[in-house]
């Protein structure tokens, strides 16, 4: 009986970590530093942003949209102006990190500061790695400047948003 109890037992654990483990790649990416919003909520540098806390890399809407929450809204909070959001002291050049937990194969990545792209690099429908860097210039820009990353998924009409706010 009890050796029988034993064998459950080890089952029910390692299909539970088999479940926890697999989990994450359901999600997809986010950028970890420069801290992005999400980032900073998932950290708790950010006090009530909703679902955001447990699932950073999951800012998934329709390309060609303009917002932190990239229209959904579950996560509304990454666009809401009137937080604290803590801003990154950063010089005019700024290397942004990805870090994927879902790699898509990708066509471009674009940064914008208020409604001007100042950046894009394509990767041609290329599968990334686990992490991407960008060097981003700022083109002179000073004070404080909110970017918008998106992650142009090349086989599906969606991207990922990531809002990150700087101090230059």
């Amino acid at each position: 009986m009890r050796r029988s109890l034993t064998f459950l037992a080890t089952m029910v654990l390692a299909i539970g970590a088999t479940v926890f483990v697999a989990s994450p790649a359901m999600a997809h990416g986010y950028i970890s530093s420069p801290p992005s919003r999400q980032a900073m909520c998932a950290q708790g540098r950010v006090a009530n942003c909703g679902q955001i806390i447990y699932e950073p890399q999951s800012v998934e809407g329709p390309k060609g949209l303009r917002s932190c929450h990239g229209g959904n809204a579950r996560f509304a909070q990454l666009s809401d102006e009137s937080k604290n959001w803590p801003a990154t002291s950063v010089g005019n050049t700024v290397t942004f990190n990805w870090v994927l937990t879902a790699r898509h194969a990708t066509s471009t990545w674009e940064y914008y500061i208020g409604g001007t792209r100042i950046a894009v690099f394509n990767d041609g429908g290329r599968q990334p790695g686990a992490t991407v860097s960008h060097t981003v210039n700022l083109g002179g820009r000073t004070g404080r400047q909110k970017v918008l990353a998106i992650w142009n998924i090349a086989d599906t009409a969606n991207a990922f948003y990531s809002c990150v706010d700087l101090q230059r």
